[in-house]
């Protein structure tokens, strides 16, 4: 069965700049059947898989999230250790390769979750062998401690977290906070911000990425994708002794931030405005669909998804 879904960003760009606004847009089949998904044990879903080729060279939470308000029930959530997480949530693996899996009391839908996963394109999900995200309700720091809640507690979203990368023998777990945060906007963005700095950890920054964004640094582009690659980048065109230093975490920082847009926007319509922060001026709409343009070049869209780029005039 196939579902025509638009999704993407709608970039509103002012009438000196473009005479049009941006949106990406993509069609989609209906993307896991549930017969695709499997249920696989632990051993089998850290197995190591090919990552990258030739071309690679080495080199918080998600911005505009929305927070939960919900009451708390009139008893306390139970808590679990991440292990006991791990040892009692069956692990499901997607096609592109990524393992998975759902505990407690999540409101995010089953089909949403899947295809949140399945939108990953197989390059990129090859870097994350030895990984399984753990969808939760809340991620709760307690001292030098993290506990998981089954359900959401006002009384505990004080101390909990977006997200906890947890290492366990040879693998990494990381736990995602889904009641933390209100909607699959900000749960999808979370995801794909870890995706996003984990494939550069392992496989470091491509070098037409690079040569593109510090291009657009040099003819003076304004504003920036996270506060990382806006710090960065002021002290990377300083000239100081560290320049060299701060240029590599720049291009680090702007490329995981590419990669996570571009991810959110083959899931979801997305305002490209809905990603504004107070602490740093967004990225200019035209160098934004530059980096995009260059995402989809190295990671094209997995079967089935297409990523168009389509400019109209904000009313």
């Amino acid at each position: 069965m196939v579902a025509n879904t638009r999704a993407g960003i709608a970039i509103h760009l002012r009438m000196l700049e473009f005479a049009s606004a941006m949106v990406l847009n993509y069609t989609m089949t209906t993307n896991v059947e549930s017969s695709n998904q499997r249920a696989i044990g632990w051993s089998e879903c850290i197995e190591p898989r090919k990552v990258f080729d030739s071309w690679w060279q080495a080199p918080s939470c998600s911005p505009g999230v929305r927070y939960n308000t919900v009451m708390s029930q009139t008893t306390s959530a139970i808590t679990h250790s991440p292990a006991e997480i791990v040892q009692n949530s069956p692990v499901s693996q997607a096609p592109n390769g990524i393992c998975y899996a759902r505990s407690g009391e999540i409101t995010i839908a089953d089909n949403d979750l899947d295809r949140m996963i399945s939108t990953v394109p197989a390059p990129i999900a090859a870097s994350l062998s030895r990984k399984a995200y753990y969808f939760v309700p809340l991620t709760v720091a307690q001292g030098e401690d993290t506990v998981i809640a089954d359900r959401y507690d006002v009384a505990l979203s004080d101390n909990a977290v977006c997200h906890r990368n947890l290492n366990l023998g040879d693998a990494q777990c990381v736990f995602i906070s889904t009641r933390l945060m209100e909607d699959k906007f900000s749960v999808a963005f979370e995801f794909y911000i870890n995706v996003g700095h984990a494939l550069v950890e392992r496989a470091g920054v491509s070098q037409n990425f690079a040569d593109l964004a510090w291009q657009q640094v040099e003819s003076g582009v304004r504003g920036e994708t996270s506060l990382d690659a806006w710090e960065s980048r002021k002290f990377a065109i300083a000239h100081g002794p560290d320049a060299e230093k701060y240029k590599n975490e720049y291009l680090a920082a702007s490329f995981a931030d590419a990669i996570s847009i571009y991810l959110l926007s083959l899931y979801l319509d997305v305002d490209y405005y809905d990603l504004r922060e107070r602490d740093y001026p967004l990225l200019s709409p035209a160098p934004m669909a530059e980096r995009l343009r260059k995402i989809a070049e190295i990671f094209p869209p997995n079967p089935g998804f297409e990523f168009n780029i389509y400019y109209k005039r904000r009313v």
